[in-house]
């Protein structure tokens, strides 16, 4: 019970490390890869490895801090868990993904008679405004 609860402890602690990915990920303003995050969290923590990343990212994801936004085909990116319901767009080119502001809505009516939404997504695709100029 001990080396659960020393394990627990340890992943729960912060350090510069840790501190520097939830850094990259609050500062980016869109939703990261684990490379974009590694990275970026490299210019506060120039010793950080990839493996390590990966290991904060499954903590932080599992504390509710971050959450993982799913791309059919790719790897999750992760954002802030306190932005609130939102959507995305991603680019074609970079394949940067973007948030959006809002929602259109409750998307009940769209279903067939009968059924429950009990959730949605809405994923834009075309060029970002770097990737379009």
């Amino acid at each position: 019970m001990a080396r659960v609860l020393a394990s627990i402890g340890a992943m729960q602690r912060r350090t510069v490390q840790r501190d520097a990915i939830q850094a990259a990920i609050a500062d980016a303003g869109r939703p990261l890869t684990p490379a974009e995050v590694h990275e970026a969290a490299l210019d506060i923590a120039p010793t950080l490895g990839l493996a390590t990343v990966y290991r904060a990212l499954r903590a932080l994801e599992e504390s509710g801090d971050i959450v993982a936004v799913e791309v059919p085909g790719e790897a999750p990116r992760y954002e802030r868990a306190d932005l609130g319901h939102h959507h995305h767009f991603q680019c074609l080119v970079c394949r940067k993904l973007f948030d959006l502001d809002g929602c259109p809505g409750n998307m009940a009516s769209l279903a067939p008679k009968g059924f429950a939404v009990e959730r949605h997504e809405i994923m834009l695709f075309g060029r970002c405004a770097e990737c379009a100029s």
